[in-house]
């Protein structure tokens, strides 16, 4: 059988870290292919090898039988392989055809009319309720997801790379987008789907390659196989999926926001007259799809962003003008932001330096002005043991690292802090179910010592495990809370796009 691609023996190597350690596996055409493996296993980096950003060190690549070199993403593509990245490449202030024909060989001369109904076809053939005039801004998060596929698809890629698609999505949306992944195959596509997700790759793919340490331990079919075998395969131990939660005993509020308004970037609303509490002692969850002002929210409570009106309280003080860094020095705000990247990490300093980044100028790691390097290297050495981050040492680089690790980082710092109010916001996004276990139960036993949480996240399965009470967010408002006992998935799912339960 001539399978759709297939690897042999790929080596990647950065400097002395080997990413791919002889790595091998063939993709069936016409299947869905899953590739599993915890953060920093090396999927990343063979995929993007697939898709021609890396180039081996050493190895082969077969497409269709035949020997290949993929030197480009532009070679990719010429080879009919298309890659959607969790961050989706898009001009958002063009419109849905201007983006698919945007860097289309020998088309600079466009006849917008002629892509405009090919386009308009191809959407109709696969049951898209998509118009080729509308502006990518506009779209809904999972419709911009369609985009990126159909500009494969426009280009004549039938092998497509998905990277943590139902990522953006709403538990409502999974099935229609699952739907389309078997209409995708049925017309003889080929996907590979990188998540971590075990229940989906159970739903949908055949396959499994699971990857650990930069090496393939297991190719499984999916019918022979269950998730708990699959979770073992990719951490080396038995995962806990549920982890053991004892019901809380809140206390009094922490936080209080009252009618609260906040603008995004474009000066639009994106709060707009909010009002919760969290309490001692309690998680409170905030669920919604991507991009209703779940991150200003965040940036308001923690003071990285203004609020245009109402107020918000902590520990019964007011702080809707107060500094970002008297709110965590005197009130213990901690954060743990959805960009650890931007905002949560600074990448080409050490795990030392890290470690401190919101409390170097305190004592004891700063003394008359001077920071004392020694505490800073114990204290960092102490906290990497404590969260089980994986690394060479307390001077390598934070960009180094796996983003498991990273956001381990991030993490442990914000708790070692003393937290009263711990404002967590996609704390899971990415990980792998080891990094997830962990940092879940890290949450958990703070909760327990009478920290306030709110715990932002787009994983509706992850809010039902750990919160205690569960708001949706809609269009910058809270379109309904609940107990977590009495949430179900399809409330919630309804509640996130706007609908009454």
């Amino acid at each position: 059988m001539i399978h759709r691609l297939t690897l042999e023996s790929i080596v990647k190597n950065f400097g002395n870290f080997r990413a791919n350690d002889d790595v091998s596996l063939q993709v069936k055409t016409g299947s869905v292919h899953a590739i599993l493996g915890e953060n920093g296993a090396g999927k990343s980096t063979l995929m993007n090898i697939i898709y021609g950003l890396y180039q081996p060190d050493s190895g082969k690549i077969f497409s269709r039988g035949e020997e290949v070199s993929i030197s480009s993403p532009r070679r990719a593509l010429d080879l009919g392989i298309g890659m959607v990245h969790q961050h989706f490449k898009q001009v958002e202030n063009m419109t849905v055809v201007e983006n698919l024909i945007l860097g289309l060989k020998g088309q600079w001369m466009m006849k917008l009319n002629h892509h405009r109904q090919a386009v308009k076809q191809m959407a109709d053939d696969l049951g898209f309720s998509i118009e080729p005039e509308q502006q990518v801004w506009r779209l809904p998060v999972g419709m911009q997801q369609r985009v990126e596929i159909l500009k494969l698809l426009y280009r004549n890629a039938d092998l497509l790379i998905l990277d943590e698609p139902t990522s953006v999505l709403t538990p409502n949306e999974i099935g229609p987008f699952f739907k389309l992944l078997r209409r995708l195959r049925e017309m003889g596509s080929t996907i590979i789907l990188i998540t971590h997700k075990l229940n989906e790759v159970m739903d949908i793919s055949d396959r499994a390659t699971v990857m650990r340490s930069g090496r393939v331990v297991a190719n499984v079919d999916t019918a022979q196989t269950t998730q708990r075998e699959l979770a073992t395969l990719m951490v080396g131990r038995e995962v806990v999926f549920n982890v053991a939660r004892r019901e809380s005993k809140p206390g009094k509020p922490v936080l209080e926001v009252n009618d609260l308004t906040v603008l995004d970037d474009r000066r639009l609303e994106a709060v707009s007259g909010l009002s919760m509490t969290v309490r001692e002692g309690e998680i409170l969850g905030v669920a919604g799809v991507d991009g209703n002002g779940q991150a200003e929210l965040a940036e308001a409570i923690t003071g990285l962003r203004s609020a245009a009106s109402g107020r918000i309280n902590v520990s019964g003080m007011d702080v809707t003008g107060i500094s970002v860094a008297r709110r965590k020095r005197d009130l213990k705000i901690g954060f743990v932001p959805e960009d650890r990247h931007r905002v949560g990490l600074d990448l080409d300093a050490t795990l030392s330096i890290n470690s401190v980044l919101r409390s170097f100028k305190e004592r004891p790691f700063s003394r008359r002005g001077w920071l004392d390097f020694q505490v800073i290297d114990k204290h960092a050495e102490e906290l990497v043991s404590r969260y089980d981050v994986r690394m060479r040492g307390v001077h390598q680089k934070a960009r180094d690292l796996s983003g498991g690790n990273q956001q381990k980082i991030v993490v442990g710092r914000e708790i070692e802090g003393g937290p009263k109010l711990l404002v967590v916001s996609q704390a899971t996004k990415g990980l792998d179910v080891g990094a997830i276990e962990f940092v879940q139960k890290t949450l958990l036993a703070q909760r327990d010592r009478g920290t306030a949480i709110l715990y932002i996240s787009t994983e509706l399965e992850e809010l039902l495990n750990i919160c205690d009470r569960v708001a949706v967010i809609f269009k910058g408002r809270i379109a309904g809370e609940m107990n977590v006992s009495e949430a179900t998935s399809e409330r919630i799912g309804l509640l996130m796009t706007g609908g009454r339960t």
